[in-house]
């Protein structure tokens, strides 16, 4: 077959299918535009359609709607129908009375990014598929490690999916460097040693590898433990205050048990705003435990370090400076689509173990050659450019510009917890100062009629009581949820027995007001009264 006959078999095979225009080169604009529109316009309707932070629905009843509309949807109806079924079966984060999770709404400048990313495809696991994202990202990350306090010229990081990731990143170097160094074994390429086997390489040699945390760290934390080969048991959960910040004290006697019984501190896990609270760890504190027992400090900064973009939150995260590695994500309090989040450490040479050479990617002559590449700082090898949208959002918003959105989230948490606080039928849970949040979340409680709230009398009658109260705020949540009145998130207190569950405000909508809160714990308290009647 001739070249031309080949071409115009290949044009032909394609003639029948609709959908086949691409989004690069010079014409994929022109193909985007007429789709976009029709986006814009079906997440318009499916927003009308859902009336609300949720649809009321059941998860059946959802379902079977989700079901019905994607067994449905052909051709070139597809992209519309299923569209506008996502809006209206989305929790929308920018909706007032949605404030469950650390899930913000982006901003419309973040996401527009983001949909030239999407459309130019560009992958960074080469500098071949991402010649001008390779270099953004390089950029941006050297302005993130400046804001954390750390020598740019020094430290290195990378994009990451989030938190759980960046945390994995950040304890597989603490593993590495500190198991590496007691050992005298490149973990990464031996293993990790049983306990035990490394009789005459030292003391410290077959000990076993610990990761202390709060127990209000995430439980990302644990999921690394495992992944990396040292157990989910290898995790010791250091107890925490009233406000479920590490208490440094138990910290420092977790420390001294482990030196006692012959295990190896391999890591430190900060937290700098826990999911629950906020709370934020004494960070300098544990640098100074970590250089001591010369453990490695990983800073979870996924939720907290936007307390960086405020001048008057920053002092917050005094001492995340010292920290060897951290983690942020802007997908929190940063405005950003998922995924967002970025990982540093304080030293590039403690990268060292996630180094990798692949032949068809980052050839050593290339680098050489003045080409570089991305692939050994990052888990993943294809990779998208989500450094891009951060790039555009910091250039027009500024660092002043997003700190007035997180100063103005951390004051819309303060006024709904001072409203919780003069509720007659809520509860708030102890915050530092006078109630005040330490970001954007605080917890709380609705407080049935039978029961005698914090002052309730001891024995039988209270357990049955906190009992009550737990069933209410839990049935509660849901009702809003089956209603569509309300996404409001549930969590427990640490602890053990009854009376721990709690209900969690996260506002991440800087343009929410304090009336329109004060309205969303109306329909708490309206919801909680419901489910005692029932």
């Amino acid at each position: 077959m001739t070249t031309e006959a080949l071409g115009a078999a290949v044009e032909e095979l394609l003639r029948p299918v609709t959908g086949t225009a691409l989004s690069g080169g010079a014409g994929g604009a022109a193909a985007l535009e007429p789709l976009v529109r029709e986006v814009l316009g079906a997440l318009a309707e499916g927003a009308a359609r859902r009336g609300g932070p949720v649809a009321a629905a059941s998860p059946a009843d959802l379902a079977g709607g989700v079901a019905d509309t994607f067994g449905a949807a052909r051709g070139t109806e597809a992209l519309g129908r299923l569209t506008e079924l996502l809006a209206h079966g989305s929790a929308d984060p920018a909706d007032p009375a949605c404030a469950a999770h650390l899930h913000c709404p982006p901003l419309a400048v973040a996401v527009a990014a983001d949909l030239a990313v999407s459309a130019l495809n560009p992958s960074q696991d080469s500098w071949d598929q991402a010649p001008a994202a390779t270099v953004l990202e390089t950029l941006l990350l050297e302005e993130m490690a400046g804001l954390v306090g750390y020598d740019p010229a020094e430290a290195a990081g990378v994009l990451t999916s989030g938190g759980t990731e960046s945390n994995l990143m950040g304890l597989m170097l603490a593993r590495d460097r500190v198991l590496g160094a007691a050992t005298g074994r490149q973990i990464e390429l031996t293993g990790v040693p049983r306990a035990g086997a490394g009789v005459g390489l030292g003391s410290a040699a077959g000990a076993r590898p610990r990761i202390l945390a709060s127990a209000a760290a995430h439980f990302s934390v644990q999921r690394a433990a495992a992944l990396l080969g040292l157990g989910e048991d290898a995790v010791i959960p250091v107890a925490v205050d009233s406000q479920l910040r590490v208490k440094t004290s138990a910290l420092t006697a977790a420390l001294e048990r482990c030196v006692e019984r012959g295990q190896l501190p391999v890591a430190i896990v900060a937290t700098a705003g826990t999911t629950d609270t906020g709370a934020i760890d004494p960070l300098r504190e544990c640098a100074e435990l970590a250089a001591r027992y010369g453990a490695w400090l990983h800073v979870d900064a996924a939720y907290g370090g936007g307390a960086l973009l405020s001048d008057r939150l920053a002092p917050l995260l005094d001492g995340i400076e010292l920290a060897d590695s951290v983690s942020l994500d802007w997908h929190k309090l940063g405005w950003q689509p998922a995924a967002a989040g970025i990982f540093l450490v304080r030293k590039s040479e403690t990268y060292a173990s996630l180094a990798r050479r692949a032949v068809y990617l980052n050839p050593a002559d290339d680098e050489e050659a003045g080409y570089p590449s991305l692939l050994g700082l990052s888990l993943r090898t294809t990779r998208r450019a989500d450094a891009f949208k951060i790039a555009v959002t910091l250039r027009t918003l500024g660092r002043e510009g997003l700190g007035r959105l997180v100063d103005a989230c951390h004051e819309l948490a303060v006024a709904g917890a001072r409203a919780v606080a003069a509720h007659p039928r809520l509860e708030l849970h102890g915050q530092a100062g006078a109630g005040e949040p330490v970001l954007t979340a605080f917890l709380f409680r609705y407080v049935p009629a039978a029961s005698g709230g914090a002052g309730a009398s001891g024995g039988a009658s209270a357990d049955a009581d906190a009992v009550r109260a737990d069933e209410v705020n839990a049935a509660l949540r849901r009702r809003l949820l089956r209603e569509g009145g309300a996404v409001v998130g549930r969590t427990e207190l640490p602890g053990e027995g009854p009376g721990r569950v709690r209900l969690k405000l996260t506002l991440l909508n800087p343009h929410t007001t304090v009336r329109e809160v004060e309205r969303l714990l109306d329909a708490v308290v309206a919801a909680g009264a419901a489910e005692e009647g029932a």
